[in-house]
C-alpha cells in the first residue's frame, strides 16, 4: 500500500489497518514456519507496510502535537 493512500486514513482506520497487517505477518510466519508459504517476498512486503502505518501515525501524533501548542 502506498503512503499517499495511507495518509487519507484516519488515525482509527490506521490503527485497525496495524492490527490486521500484524496478524498477516503473524500467519506468513507461521506458513513459512510449516513450509507452505509460497510467496516468501510477502514477509518483507508486510513489514514494509506496517513501518508506513506507524510513520504516519507518529506524523499525525506530532502534527496533532503542534496544533495543540
Amino acid at each position: 500500500m502506498k503512503a499517499k493512500e495511507l495518509r487519507q486514513l484516519s488515525e482509527g482506520e490506521l490503527l485497525e489497518k496495524e492490527k490486521d497487517l500484524g496478524e498477516e505477518l503473524f500467519n506468513l510466519r507461521f506458513q513459512h514456519a510449516t513450509g507452505q508459504l509460497d510467496n516468501v517476498m510477502r514477509i518483507p512486503q508486510v513489514k514494509r507496510d506496517i513501518a508506513r502505518v506507524k510513520t504516519i501515525l507518529k506524523e499525525k501524533a506530532l502534527e496533532k502535537g503542534k496544533s495543540n501548542q
